[in-house]
């Protein structure tokens, strides 16, 4: 799918301006502990899924409906592993975006992985430990869904 609609009306009269959007990613094992990765048409590299919620979607459906759009896997959602906002990203085509992240930790119920929209140039699963080179955000990501450590998010400073 691309840019959703929302954000291309919102472009239509903000330009390619920074904006501030939710985001979410989704670290999905199957039940032999692989991880889902897309690789992306965008830029080519390989990565979490990940997308943009509709307004008024709640983050978790947003999880699982970027994970079948992308790769017709089915999965539910088991927690959140992370809030994090990320640092300004340009796209291709100059548009500048901020995303809030949620990354949430999911399990496969269903489906077979495969490329399932234009978003993506292959999908695969990979053991944890023979992962794909990819940015640094995804093994953070993919690091903290595997530990039984508490939401991670950015510690604060009240000084």
């Amino acid at each position: 799918m691309g840019t959703p609609d929302f954000i291309r009306t919102i472009r239509a009269s903000a330009g390619q301006q920074l904006l501030w959007l939710p985001g979410v990613s989704v670290v999905v094992f199957d039940d032999r502990g692989r991880v889902l990765l897309g690789r992306r048409a965008d830029n080519g590299k390989w990565a979490l899924i990940s997308g943009i919620p509709d307004p008024g979607e709640q983050p978790a459906a947003c999880a699982v409906r970027e994970v079948h759009e992308e790769t017709a896997v089915r999965c539910v959602p088991e927690r959140i592993v992370m809030v994090e906002s990320g640092k300004p990203v340009t796209f291709p085509n100059g548009d500048v975006c901020q995303f809030m992240d949620l990354t949430f930790r999911c399990r496969a119920v269903g489906g077979e992985a495969r490329v399932n929209d234009d978003e993506s140039l292959d999908v695969g699963w990979f053991e944890v430990d023979a992962l794909p080179r990819m940015d640094e955000r995804h093994y953070v990501r993919i690091k903290q869904a595997l530990s039984d450590e508490p939401t991670w998010f950015e510690p604060t400073s009240f000084e």
